[in-house]
């Protein structure tokens, strides 16, 4: 039992110092170019990767969660922006998390973050489509052609709901896919050793074979 309290506090130690970093990110978002004045980038899901790498997709998940509830107190948004990007979030370190946890090397996880950049970019269309767009307008009364007048004046490509979509959300989540995939790539090799002994201290049980104790495989 005291075992398990001890492996249960590096979880709850490790989330806290991921969070908290990723609380911080996401206070340094940055507009791109040609893309919705509304849509901000920040490197938040960097520590919320690392996350899932080094304690599962679950705390992915959990990190995600808290990220957003602790930043929903200073929404500009009601809420919405938090909620996609907690749906965005878990589409992208959910993916990658469950592929590495299966391949835990770093061609692993660069096919983890590859195939993770894909899915939030297809996952996402319904999901801005069906979902935040309508709740733009039904909460916020921020009709979806208020919207695309305002991203057309950044973008002329965008001249409706489904080019808003294609010239905006889809390249925005490529881009942000893509980039949290390269940084967290850079970083890799230095962190690969913390990830390895976090997974090991987090999930080894009593009568665990040795085999199961290579977390990540140079």
């Amino acid at each position: 039992m005291n075992s398990q309290r001890k492996i249960w506090l590096r979880r709850i130690t490790v989330t806290a110092v991921l969070t908290a970093m990723a609380v911080v990110l996401m206070y340094l978002e940055i507009s791109l170019p040609l893309m919705p004045p509304f849509l901000k980038f920040d490197f938040s899901e960097i520590p919320v990767l690392i996350g899932s790498f080094a304690l599962g997709p679950v705390f992915g998940v959990v990190i995600e969660l808290l990220k957003n509830l602790i930043h929903l107190p200073f929404s500009g948004t009601a809420g919405i922006g938090e909620l996609s990007n907690f749906l965005t979030g878990c589409i992208y370190v959910v993916t990658a998390g469950v592929i590495y946890d299966r391949h835990r090397t770093m061609k692993g996880a660069i096919v983890s973050m590859l195939t993770a950049t894909l899915m939030l970019a297809l996952i996402a269309i319904p999901l801005n489509a069906y979902v935040t767009l309508p709740l733009y307008g039904t909460v916020l009364n921020f009709s979806t052609e208020a919207i695309v007048g305002m991203s057309a004046a950044v973008n002329p490509l965008i001249k409706s709901k489904w080019t808003l979509i294609l010239w905006g959300f889809v390249p925005f989540n490529l881009f942000k896919g893509l980039l949290v995939a390269m940084i967290t790539f850079v970083v890799y090799k230095p962190i690969s050793n913390i990830i390895k002994r976090t997974r090991r201290s987090t999930e080894k049980k009593p009568g665990e074979s040795a085999a199961r104790e290579g977390v990540v495989d140079e």
